[in-house]
């Protein structure tokens, strides 16, 4: 059985130059903050980054310390659970069912049987997504 949660999550524009990633886990390493997740992605010549930290609070000084510009606080979600032979599609075809929309989603396995995935709905369908999986 999979355990979702929400958690907060912000983004920001960067470069696509080698290091630039390394630069900000690096900022955040140094202030203490964990990251849940961590995700990249071409975007209009730069790079998106999105940045899904265990306390938000911590996160946001942090990056306001490091000259970050991040985005207001957003809403995603984390998946955890046993790794087994179609292991989403329980929480993905819940979600289908109710009509909800998955926006993007990323899911790895994290060894000793065990996957993670983070992923986003619309803004509209969060409070429903959370009713539909009981994610706090």
């Amino acid at each position: 059985m999979a355990n979702v949660r929400k958690a907060d999550y912000y983004t920001m524009k960067v470069s696509q130059r080698p290091g630039a990633g390394a630069k900000l886990l690096g900022a955040m390493k140094m202030a203490g903050v964990n990251l849940l997740a961590f995700t990249g992605f071409p975007t209009g010549g730069g790079a998106q980054v999105d940045f899904v930290p265990e306390n938000s609070a911590k996160f946001r000084q942090a990056a306001k310390k490091a000259g970050l510009r991040v985005s207001k606080r957003k809403t995603v979600f984390i998946a955890r659970g046993d790794d087994r032979v179609g292991a989403l599609t329980g929480i993905l075809g819940r979600l289908a069912k109710a009509k909800i929309n998955v926006v993007s989603l990323s899911a790895v396995t994290a060894g000793k049987r065990r996957y993670g995935m983070v992923f986003w709905v619309k803004k509209k369908d969060v409070g429903r997504t959370s009713r539909v999986l009981g994610a706090r």
